[in-house]
């Protein structure tokens, strides 16, 4: 089934402005919620239509190769072109659309989201190399965050004691103020969101139900990352309350610059060295490539910052299967001191071009002189 242009699934003209873009998509997630939409596959797939038309437009450089090229501009960027693979990857994608994600939790009380418990997300930076980011790796991460006490088992209660419904909120850990169909709901000063207070707290916790420490997680890094990407690592962020689920941890990527190589896309660019004999006959040389040595042809008459290309030999695409490509711009050496046959070659070259009046290019010359 061909897709829909972006503009048209958010109901924008063309010259939208990046405000109208944000509050365009903001009605759309709000009216397809699938908490509004219990089992409602059709509204499932228009809140996944419409956070994907939001990826593309509110990049600028995404959106500008989407004017021009279409869906095909887009293809491998992100999830552009490809779609989410569920609602979590658009929350975290689209998190800071609804300030931070709260938005969601403030509306709709149903389906996990809205767990009050859930642990903090952490956030952190990770440098790379250049070929880890090529080809994948897995790193590991020192980080500190909070663990369930294990004096209380997260309950925050000294033992032998327990916590209480809230009377603030009724334990629902929401207060909700307002007239009429105005109603805006907060999170509870009383409990702080928890739902129930601690009378006799633990010591240990001191009745936060958790406690910091230091710990060691392995994270996998995708084959292909580009530098500045986020990973969302799930269920590795801070210790839930009472029980709740973890936090998630997001790692952002820094990709540390290569001597050789530099990345465009999937493709890799490198700059090689040849004689100007070499870029006038033609030769076959040694090239340096991300998984070694490799040979590349020099056609004969190659110019000076030519690009030949290696094909597959580049960044992993998609799953790994295809790969970008290595270009390789020729750069031809002149050497700064010549031996005296070199000098005599040379003036032989100019002897002839003075005889001829031929007006042909330096490598042209010295190609005819091996004819």
């Amino acid at each position: 089934m061909a897709k829909r242009d972006y503009y048209e699934v958010l109901g924008l003209a063309k010259g939208a402005s990046t405000d109208d873009i944000k509050k365009a998509y903001r009605k759309l997630a709000m009216k397809h919620h699938p908490d509004r939409n219990p089992g409602d596959k059709e509204a499932e797939a228009k809140f996944k239509e419409a956070a994907e038309a939001y990826e593309v437009l509110s990049d600028d450089t995404k959106r500008a190769r989407y004017d021009q090229y279409g869906h095909a501009g887009v293809e491998g960027m992100g999830h552009a072109g490809q779609g989410f693979n569920s609602m979590e990857d658009i929350f975290a994608a689209f998190g800071d659309v609804f300030g931070g994600g709260s938005i969601f939790d403030q509306f709709f009380s149903g389906g996990g989201r809205g767990d009050r418990n859930q642990g903090a997300s952490l956030k952190l930076g990770l440098e790379i190399g250049f070929r880890e980011a090529v080809f994948g790796c897995t790193k590991t991460i020192d980080l500190k965050r909070s663990e369930t006490c294990e004096t209380c088992s997260g309950s925050g209660a000294k033992a032998g004691t327990k916590a209480t419904g809230c009377r603030v909120c009724g334990g629902s850990g929401i207060v909700r103020q307002g007239q009429g169909f105005f109603v805006v709901q907060t999170t509870c000063p009383q409990c702080q969101g928890a739902g129930k207070t601690i009378a006799d707290p633990c010591q240990a916790c001191r009745g936060a139900g958790a406690i910091p420490k230091k710990v060691t997680i392995k994270v996998r890094i995708p084959a292909g990352i580009e530098d500045g990407s986020r990973l969302r690592v799930a269920g590795e962020g801070e210790s839930g309350r009472q029980g709740g689920a973890r936090g998630d941890l997001y790692v952002y990527v820094t990709v540390k610059p290569d001597a050789f190589f530099e990345r465009h896309e999937n493709d890799v660019v490198c700059k090689v060295p040849v004689s100007y004999a070499q870029a006038a006959l033609g030769a076959e040389i040694d090239v340096p490539t991300l998984n070694g040595s490799a040979k590349l042809k020099i056609p004969a008459g190659t110019q000076p910052n030519e690009i030949l290309r290696m094909r597959g030999q580049g960044v992993p695409t998609g799953r790994g299967q295809t790969r970008g490509d290595q270009l390789v711009v020729v750069q031809v050496t002149v050497p700064k001191r010549t031996t005296a046959r070199q000098d005599e070659l040379l003036k032989e070259l100019g002897a002839i071009e003075e005889a001829t009046g031929e007006q042909r290019n330096f490598f042209d010359r010295i190609k005819s002189m091996f004819e």
